[in-house]
């Protein structure tokens, strides 16, 4: 009953149409026979880093893929994560953070990097022991358990943590490749054949990022199935390392390191073999120049250069979707790996700290190569070590790139990142990232950038942490992690531990990362994109409304605190789309819902044939942008259905008060949808729907009805449900003509003026019908006021004139028109309401009134009344006259419509009110 909702409108339009049988009992309920709900994403799977060589499965087709679960819980996830996490920090900034820190200061960062990676992997294990992990690691984990907008800022974020960490790998791999073959006067050993400078740095970076985009692009594949190789060179590297410290006796160096000016510094530093003095010695702190950035360490920084050694720790989650059993590989897999390296950096801190004095250690990062029994050793690891994390990295953020691209959160620019080899390889991200890592080389030295790689994954460890302690508070029922060991407490502890190492490493770096994660999120947000994946905003806010909603005692309301909470019956919303935007700035912040009878019997039926409308109901909420809930139900007539939507719309303290109809008459509707370019042109494209795109949203409201249209609801129906409604206690109002209503769609010019300064809202608190009432005050009268009052203080609306028209009697011999007028501007100005008042004699309307014989109201009675609103009323926006209550007897249903449809005939846009309630207060 809407928009002019005519006859048809309160029949087959306004409430529904009746329903079409034939379909079969085995067709009846298809979910009885669906399979399991996969879950969907991306569709990519990861080899170690990211195996581009085989085709991911087809995200559409909700299929598994074809290739076969084979990894075990040692090469599946130790060897990925032990090889991620030991890098080039072992070998290359082991001495620089035992040399800056001391031993006891290093341990401790060892302990605060590992309890903060150890919360985050708790978190990890419960969120992929939950379900199948699929390509793109912590952008799939975050997205697919925050939804799109966390879950794409996030990624986006983590994506270029991993871009940042290649470029690191890289010219942590240079500086190591300069210790052996850099041009250098002062020292005689190695092979001395490559020139040495800033730009040559970066020329040596770039070479060795074009190996990792040529194996990336042709090979990673065959990288990935060598990793167990690589860890056995760099194992044999550490094995290296602790019979050196027994086998090679004391040593003493000259190191040689420029100067101010042209001068060369020289350096007396040696190895002592087990010492107790040095040991002593290296307990301390001694914070001092790095020589590689010429920037005096603290705490911070040297704790951002050591935590780069703990940001592997989700090699292994990547690789869930080809482990044999990733429920238990996973846990296991990673917290012995976490436990081995630490147990390997305690030891080599331990070693350094009791074998080289702190000079070696502070002037050589490269210094294990010079205590080595056999130097190649510790070069193999570092080299081999150094190179599998660029690439994995690069890998790595090329698959969270591609994810990103493939699930569309950021349209056009990212697009070309879904290109993919016929194997599955995709090769414009890779290309993408080797770009970005191009320009990270640009720093020139592994420590210039670590701070901000560290920033990154700590944001993103804080993010996975998030998305665990959303899914434990929400109380889903189908969050069962098979990993028991965490709890909302090791959740909210790695997030804090997080941020708080965020800026304590750099404030400037962190604050710049929350806010491009905040811009992220506003960009995705306006973007609106919708997924499938579900969204843990939505269970949280359910978690906390049924808190809410009980908190809501119906008992404790109040009539000062009271607002209009709508149900406003539907039929079709093809010819009531102006009056459902009307009604949504009714609402005043209030209850709004749209309800909608389908016409059928349950018994009869296969299956509900309501629950399918609701998505296109909900599709067509969001194209008008209204702030409405939506309620549908299936009965044998549409009296009994608003019965039901008026007992059973809402919950606890909020249920419908004020029931809104389309009004009775035999206008011939117009289409909305053929005016509105919003149901005109062409729908988004690569925007998830929910199912229903624009073509089909169209197809399922039906033609607006024609004059020879028949009408499934008689008038005494109609005039019934208006009697039942007053009967529950709820307000009635009845809507004509606001198919006339100009300016209440987005982006619509308002009647007038551009402001809306020279629209009416015009207010007959009077019952016209009943000449002989003079109660400006009465309950009724009173709702109507407050109304008009509610919709004046609506946005569209706030710049309208109120005009409220008192009808007075002036040729009365009592004059008391006079005293009732100075009565009603003393209850508008308690009543805290701006309007204009009109006094409009009607002595010719009352005494056409007073011919008459009989109970019945006269055609020129009638006729007056509406020469009388036209008069006075006829350039007003939108209009508010009192509704008499209806007819008790069945029979005086079709008279008491004509009277309403004679005293409104042209107006224009105009609201019946009859309220049953009070509504307004003049206290506190």
């Amino acid at each position: 009953m809407l928009g002019r909702t005519e006859p048809d409108h309160v029949t087959r339009e306004v409430f529904g149409r009746r329903c079409r049988f034939g379909q079969s009992e085995d067709a009846a309920m298809p979910n009885e026979r669906s399979p399991l709900v996969a879950s969907g994403g991306c569709g990519l799977t990861m080899a170690t880093c990211g195996d581009a060589g085989d085709p991911p499965p087809d995200p559409a087709s909700g299929s598994p893929s074809k290739e076969p679960r084979k990894l075990n819980t040692f090469f599946g996830v130790m060897v990925p994560t032990v090889l991620s996490m030991f890098s080039i920090v072992l070998f290359l900034r082991t001495g620089f953070v035992v040399g800056h820190a001391g031993l006891l200061q290093g341990l401790l960062m060892v302990l605060v990097a590992y309890f903060i990676i150890t919360l985050t992997i708790l978190s990890i294990c419960a969120i992929s022991t939950n379900g199948a992990i699929q390509g793109g690691g912590a952008y799939y984990m975050i997205s697919r358990s925050l939804g799109p907008e966390f879950g794409g800022s996030i990624g986006l974020m983590f994506f270029l943590a991993k871009v940042f960490a290649c470029g690191e790998y890289v010219l942590g791999l240079v500086e190591a490749v300069l210790d052996v073959f850099g041009t250098d006067a002062e020292t005689s050993q190695g092979v001395r054949v490559l020139p040495q400078g800033y730009w040559f740095t970066v020329l040596y970076s770039s070479a060795i990022l074009l190996l990792c985009l040529a194996v990336c692009l042709v090979g990673a594949h065959i990288y990935s199935r060598t990793a167990f190789a690589i860890l056995l060179l760099v194992t044999a590297s550490l094995l290296s390392v602790f019979v050196s410290s027994l086998a090679v006796g004391p040593l003493d160096f000259v190191i040689a390191r420029p100067g101010s000016g042209n001068r060369t510094v020289r350096y007396d530093a040696s190895y002592t073999g087990f010492n107790a003095t040095t040991l002593k010695n290296n307990l301390a702190p001694g914070y001092s120049l790095d020589y590689s950035t010429g920037s005096v360490m603290s705490f911070a920084t040297v704790f951002a250069v050591m935590f780069t050694s703990c940001t592997g720790i989700m090699a292994g989650a990547n690789m869930s979707g080809d482990l044999e059993t990733p429920s238990v590989s996973i846990p296991k897999g990673t917290v012995v790996a976490v436990v081995y390296t630490f147990v390997v950096y305690v030891l080599f801190f331990v070693l350094v700290s009791a074998t080289c004095d702190r000079t070696l250690l502070i002037e050589d990062y490269g210094f294990l190569q010079r205590i080595n029994i056999w130097p190649p050793f510790v070069t193999i690891g570092i080299y081999c070590g150094a190179l599998f994390a660029a690439m994995c990295s690069m890998i790595g953020a090329s698959r969270i790139l591609h994810a990103l691209a493939v699930d569309h959160l950021f349209g056009l620019p990212l697009a070309p990142a879904t290109i993919t080899t016929s194997s599955g390889n995709p090769w414009m991200a890779v290309l993408y990232t080797w770009g970005l890592a191009q320009c990270v080389v640009f720093a020139g030295q592994l420590n210039a950038v670590a701070s901000l790689v560290t920033v990154f994954y700590l944001l993103a460890y804080a993010a996975v942490d998030l998305a665990c302690l959303a899914l434990e508070w929400a109380s889903a029922p189908n969050f069962r992690p098979t990993f028991r060991f965490f709890s909302w407490h090791t959740c909210l502890l790695g997030i804090l531990s997080c941020l708080v190492m965020m800026f304590v490493i750099n404030p400037v770096y962190s604050s710049g990362s929350v806010v491009l994660l905040l811009l992220l999120l506003l960009f995705l947000h306006y973007r609106s994109p919708t997924s499938s994946w579900g969204y843990i905003s939505q269970a949280l806010i359910f978690h906390q409304v049924r808190k809410y909603l009980l908190l809501l005692d119906v008992r404790k309301d109040h009539v000062k605190f009271w607002r209009p909470q709508v149900l406003l019956m539907v039929a079709n919303p093809r010819s009531s789309c102006q009056l459902i935007l009307f009604v949504n700035q009714l609402k005043k912040g209030g209850l709004f819902v749209l309800g909608h009878v389908q016409l059928g019997d349950l018994d009869s039926l296969p299956s509900d044939p309501v629950q399918h409308q609701y998505n296109f109901w909900l599709s067509l909420v969001d194209k008008l942008g209204v702030k409405a809930f939506v309620d549908l139900t299936l009965s044998p007539s549409v009296r009994q259905g608003t019965q039901h939507l008026l007992r059973i719309t809402g919950l606890g303290g909020m249920k419908p008060n004020t029931l809104i109809l389309g009004f009775y008459d035999s206008c011939t509707p117009e289409d909305f949808f053929l005016q509105d370019a919003a149901f005109c042109g062409p729908g988004a494209e690569g925007e998830y729907n929910f199912g229903v795109d624009l073509p089909s949203l169209q197809a399922h409201f039906p033609p607006v009805r024609h004059a020879e249209s028949p009408r499934w609801l008689s008038p005494e129906e109609y005039v019934g449900i208006v009697a039942d409604a007053v009967k529950m206690n709820k307000n009635v109002c009845l809507g004509r003509y606001f198919f006339h209503l100009e300016g209440e769609g987005e982006g619509e010019v308002r009647q007038g003026e551009g402001d809306g300064s020279e629209r009416a809202i015009d207010v007959w608190p009077l019952n016209l019908l009943q000449p002989g009432c003079r109660d400006y005050q009465d309950v009724c009268s009173l709702f109507l006021l407050q109304m008009a009052c509610v919709l004046n203080m609506s946005s569209r609306w706030r710049r309208a004139r109120m005009r409220i028209f008192l009808n007075v009697e002036t040729e009365s011999s009592d004059q008391g028109w006079a005293v009732d007028e100075e009565t009603f501007r003393e209850l508008l100005k308690k009543l805290r309401i701006r309007a204009s008042i009109k006094i409009v004699p009607w002595d010719s309307v009352v005494r056409h009134h007073a011919e008459e014989r009989g109970p019945a109201l006269s055609d020129g009675f009638l006729s007056a009344v509406n020469s009388m609103l036209l008069e006075h009323s006829s350039q007003a926006a939108v209009r508010f006259l009192y509704l008499p209550r209806p007819p008790a007897p069945r029979d005086l249903a079709r008279t008491y419509l004509a009277q309403l449809e004679a005293v409104t005939a042209r107006l224009g846009p105009t609201l019946l009110i009859h309220g049953v309630t009070p509504v307004t207060y003049t206290g506190l």
